[in-house]
């Protein structure tokens, strides 16, 4: 691990500041960053890592997969085509899928993951936590800060059994899922909680899950859930419930600030200001709703009302943080046809940078997202020598990056002060890509999809 870092420039919590050296101690944290003098730089642009808040590693495999041809997809059809491949894994072939999105989440500007894990059970259906172990495995294979969100999952959706293709995700109660929980807890994973959804998870569990949740790993353990992705979730909790999903659980647990809502793709204005109101933030996956479809959050009215908003991979099939913070800006110019829609003084990249990393921080209950005394040494380095570097001064790099940048741009990534990614490569990346490929092939390529 290095001791000390210098770069030409850093981006901290006071802004962008140039010829800066960091100290890091040997905890992994940052003790001091100071003026480097004429010291020799390791790098161009430092900026804090940015932390993935929401992850389904397996999904990585997809890409490609679950592309119909005649322009009537959904969510729902993609869905069938995710429970076949869900349905063969084997904690050797998540290893291997889970090595290759976590190799390139480092590679694309992502040094810590809040993994919804919710591939428990075996193939044959034993109970075993050897899934979440092949997870924590290739986690510190590749080096990457890992956050597990074992998910609870209990039914197929209002009111209905599990299907076939989900009871590999299912505990018959909250007590029999804390066992998973507390295995993980064992390992020495950070972790929090995930009810999946309102669709999966029946309301009147959640107050118990929280609390069982919370004894055992603290009160401020994160608490992550999807609500509100699609038009169907939103009309089926209507017919079952009279309600939607998020005034449903806003009457079934005290929600604050260590809760983090997935999407809600569709909540309404009112829904909005009550989880602005709660504390609790949006975790945002704007690559992967536009790949299934969703719809698009509208993110720019609810920053500018104080909201927070952290962004996820989700699906994987796409894995670039400066793509993701691309399409959230151009998802909102495109509904409201404007433009700079996440900008403020400082540009479009500085903010919307720093603001989703440090929620990103919030959302995992990480001492991560920013780089500052006392965070962790997790950094993403750009180089000055790829476009579209090479032409911006150094105050509009990151408005350049956003605009006209991806994962290429990315040099070295640190984390905790640990080289992950040396000039834009991952340790065994070969050895990585090799046994992604015979999974794949196993799982998927010799296989019909559906």
């Amino acid at each position: 691990m290095r001791e000390s870092l210098v770069f030409q420039h850093v981006l901290t919590p006071a802004g962008l500041a140039a010829r800066q050296r960091i100290r890091i101690g040997a905890d992994g944290l940052i003790v001091v960053i100071e003026a480097a003098g004429d010291a020799e730089a390791d790098g161009y642009l430092a900026v804090p890592g940015m932390p993935n808040a929401h992850s389904h590693c397996f999904q990585r495999a997809m890409a490609g997969y679950g592309e119909a041809a005649s322009g009537k997809d959904s969510f729902w059809t993609w869905r069938e085509t995710m429970y076949a491949l869900a349905r063969r894994i084997t904690p050797d072939d998540l290893y291997a899928i889970a090595c290759q999105a976590y190799a390139d989440m480092l590679r694309g500007g992502f040094t810590s993951v809040g993994e919804f894990h919710y591939l428990h059970h075996l193939p044959d259906g034993e109970r075993s936590p050897a899934m979440a172990e092949a997870v924590i495995a290739a986690a510190r294979y590749t080096g990457i800060r890992l956050i597990m969100l074992p998910v609870l999952y209990m039914r197929g959706g209002f009111g209905h059994e599990p299907l076939p293709g989900q009871r590999r995700f299912v505990h018959s109660s909250v007590a029999e899922f804390c066992e998973l929980l507390g295995a993980v807890r064992e390992t020495g994973t950070p972790c929090g909680v995930a009810p999946h959804s309102l669709r999966a998870v029946p309301a009147e569990t959640l107050a118990e899950l929280v609390g069982r949740a919370r004894a055992m790993l603290g009160p401020e353990c994160p608490v992550h859930m999807h609500v509100a992705e699609q038009t169907k979730e939103v009309e089926e909790c209507l017919v079952a419930h009279g309600t939607t999903p998020l005034r449903l659980l806003v009457d079934s647990v005290d929600l604050d600030g260590h809760w983090n809502l997935v999407h809600a793709t569709h909540a309404d204005e009112q829904e909005l200001r009550l989880i602005r109101q709660s504390g609790a933030r949006v975790v945002i996956c704007p690559l992967t709703e536009a790949y299934l479809g969703d719809g698009v959050f509208p993110a720019g009215a609810f920053l500018s009302a104080g909201g927070q908003v952290a962004i996820g991979s989700d699906s994987n099939a796409r894995i670039d943080a400066l793509e993701e913070l691309r399409l959230l800006e151009y998802g909102q110019r495109l509904t409201l046809r404007k433009r700079a829609c996440l900008a403020d003084a400082d540009g479009i990249g500085i903010p919307m940078w720093a603001h989703i990393a440090a929620a990103g921080a919030e959302a995992l209950h990480e001492p991560v997202g920013s780089l500052a005394a006392g965070k962790r040494a997790d950094i993403v380095v750009f180089d000055a020598m790829e476009s579209p570097l090479r032409g911006p001064a150094p105050q509009r790099a990151m408005d350049a990056l956003l605009t006209g940048g991806s994962a290429r741009n990315i040099r070295d990534v640190y984390v905790g002060g640990e080289r992950r990614v040396a000039d834009g490569r991952t340790v065994a990346a070969d050895v990585i890509g090799e046994r992604f490929a015979a999974a794949v092939d196993r799982l998927l390529r010799s296989r019909p999809e559906g």
